[in-house]
């Protein structure tokens, strides 16, 4: 309770919010997920929760891609958001706040937050010139690159230099290190904190670019129409605005009620973002520092990131219509480490469905509804007569709540599930033990039996209640099952509270059905298949008209020769950002062609590739390599290249006339 009034303590938690350029995948929607049973069991604890969740819609990258989709921004940005939305509503989390950066009041803050910090002198006008991420939205300097490309995205960056205003991120650097140091929980886990101070904090901290003129689509300065305002300025304010925060000290209730923050959920790539930057704008501010970041880790698809490009993405619809929502939470919650990676893939999904859900949770649940019907009409009650084995049971049962609650505290979610489902391990092996078939031939056991069916259902009721912060639906289906009534987490340290004397369900429904990985690898072929060739369908509204050129004549057009070639091997040209170096089977003859196409295709993707080829246009040396051929591309209105395939299989050599 507070301790100048009667009401909850309160627990502010939010997410990132996510960038509108696109659908999000399974990896985005993890957070949410994640943010979801943590606001849930805080308030099984009894909090007064705040969950805020949203998504940021400004950017050159959003501009971008608005121009190509030909819509303006804010039609692009509405219906991703709205996707985005309808992605977490299916997910069942229970935020209270969807705030959008294109909200008005989000923007009017901005403006005045911004005109506040360069009133005070922390934001100065000067010129930027440096190397810029358009999807990070981010400048860097050559020695912060990772590989010559983006540290963040590994994308590539381009040269860039435009009038810009700078924060003066120096000026609060030593009061941000006092504060990290001074409280150890502020960056978790610890290895983040530890790669924030050693590779950015303590080399020195750079003044910020916190404005942009080569694009529109932002909020504008509000003093110099020429500047919108840059992205991470922009994007963290939502944290306060979210709340109702007044630059101008008429803050909302909502504000002065839960900030600062009790937990900023994020994803490990942003951690800088918002335990450098985030923590000096409130500096300047003059507000209190939230009370935790914690950087969770990736969920890869199999050994690498999700991303688009790389055509390894599995989003979260999808998966639900495979597996349902609570199957595909449990998944996302339990295969992640704390400040590790974790792996998602059909197969994972398949085999944690069939041993944990429908084996160890599923089957345990009907066993014990099937058994009270088949053995007392559906009556539970206590019998009164027990022994060693339901005092090991209760024992664990008990131990599992505290560890629960304790690994909750820590953040520790996949921990706290893992010591759920132990409950249900041990009522597994508790039949095994008991061996109810047995007592019921025994009109002598009969009591005994109704003792060992009774601890089945206290153990199963109390597991599902705690189950209700990670896998709501299952929980609320498992005591409706049950026909028990939800225990209070205050309530878990004792063991017997259900009343005797209840019948659970006549016929119990599965929760959980074992599926059969073959069938499911078959039905996600054919949906990758029929995806494909949707793409592949023209558009009938999309067309490109270019400039003509002079007519030719047959006789010039016969003075080229085209060949089908099959790419054997191919690599980066050094020193340059736009160039691969392909070795190009023709025939019989191998020829070496350098391509401008890196931006859209890497080396392990061109091998392989059957492509068509200009075989005999004279060698020419690009960036010092040598290319002995072209290899021809097509090229959409957003500059986006295709290489040009044979549509049936073909010989290497083939002509193409």
């Amino acid at each position: 309770m507070c301790q100048n009034c009667n009401s909850k303590k309160t627990y502010y938690i939010t997410t990132a919010i996510a960038y509108t350029s696109g659908k999000p995948h399974i990896g985005n929607t993890y957070e949410i997920v994640l943010a979801d049973s943590i606001a849930r069991f805080k308030r099984e604890q009894g909090y007064d929760v705040r969950f805020q969740t949203g998504t940021d819609e400004h950017g050159q990258k959003i501009e971008l891609k608005a121009e190509a989709a030909g819509v303006t921004p804010k039609e692009f940005v509405d219906g991703v958001a709205a996707q985005i939305k309808s992605i977490w509503d299916l997910m069942n989390t229970s935020y209270d706040k969807f705030i959008r950066t294109t909200d008005t009041e989000h923007e009017m803050q901005v403006q005045k937050i911004f005109k506040k910090l360069y009133d005070r002198g922390d934001i100065y006008k000067g010129y930027y010139e440096g190397l810029y991420c358009t999807p990070c939205e981010s400048f860097f300097t050559e020695s912060q690159l990772a590989d010559g490309k983006c540290p963040d995205c590994q994308g590539e960056v381009q040269p860039a230099k435009e009038e810009a205003y700078f924060f003066k991120m120096s000026k609060y650097a030593d009061r941000l290190i006092a504060h990290i140091n001074d409280h150890p929980e502020f960056i978790q886990p610890v290895s983040r904190k530890n790669e924030m101070m050693n590779n950015f904090l303590l080399p020195g901290l750079q003044d910020l670019c916190v404005s942009r003129t080569s694009f529109k689509w932002g909020i504008p300065v509000s003093f110099d129409s020429k500047h919108v305002t840059y992205v991470w300025l922009d994007a963290l304010t939502n944290y306060i605005t979210g709340l109702g925060y007044d630059c101008d000290g008429v803050n909302g209730h909502l504000f002065e009620k839960y900030w600062p923050a009790d937990l900023h959920l994020i994803g490990k790539d942003i951690i800088r973002f918002h335990t450098i930057y985030w923590p000096i704008f409130l500096m300047a501010l003059d507000l209190p520092l939230p009370k935790q970041v914690l950087g969770h880790p990736w969920l890869l698809q199999g050994d690498g990131k999700m991303s688009k490009s790389k055509g390894n993405v599995m989003y979260a619809d999808t998966l639900v219509d495979f597996f349902g929502v609570d199957a595909v939470r449990y998944f996302v919650l339990h295969e992640m480490p704390f400040d590790n990676d974790g792996v998602i893939s059909w197969e994972l999904m398949v085999e944690r469905m069939n041993s944990d859900l429908a084996n160890i949770l599923g089957n345990l649940v009907n066993r014990t509804i099937s058994m009270s019907n088949q053995y007392f009409g559906g009556e539970v009650r206590n019998g009164g007569v027990s022994d060693t084995l339901d005092e090991e049971l209760k024992a664990v049962v008990l131990d599992s709540v505290k560890k629960t609650e304790e690994r909750m505290d820590e953040l520790r979610v996949a921990d706290a599930i893992t010591e759920i489902f132990n409950i249900f391990r041990r009522c597994n092996k508790y039949i095994d033990e008991t061996m109810p078939w047995v007592l019921a031939k025994d009109e002598m056991q009969k009591e005994r039996l109704a003792t060992v069916l009774y601890n089945l259902v206290e153990a199963l009721t109390i597991g599902a209640s705690l189950l209700e912060a990670f896998m709501p639906e299952t929980s609320a289906r498992m005591l409706a099952l049950l026909k028990t009534e939800k225990r209070a987490l205050g309530n878990m340290d004792r063991f017997g509270l259900c009343p005797s004397g209840f019948r659970v369900i006549e016929k119990p429904e599965i929760l959980f059905a074992r599926m059969d990985l073959k069938k499911v690898l078959e039905k996600v072929q054919e949906m990758n298949t029929a995806e494909a060739a949707n793409a592949c369908e023209p558009n009938a509204d999309e067309v490109i008209d270019i400039g003509a050129k002079p007519e030719i004549t047959y006789d010039d057009f016969a003075k080229l020769q085209f060949q089908v070639g099959e790419i054997i091997a191919c690599e980066a040209v050094e020193k340059s950002k736009k160039l691969l170096c392909s070795q190009v089977k023709i025939g019989s003859q191998v020829r070496q062609i350098v391509s401008g196409i890196k931006a859209h295709y890497s080396p392990e993707e061109m091998v392989g590739k059957k492509v068509m080829v200009v075989v005999n246009l004279k060698p020419a040396k690009l960036a010092g390599v040598m290319s002995e051929g072209m290899l021809l591309c097509a090229e959409d209105a957003a500059g986006k290249l295709s290489l040009m395939i044979p549509e049936k299989e073909m010989p290497s050599g083939a002509e193409i006339c």
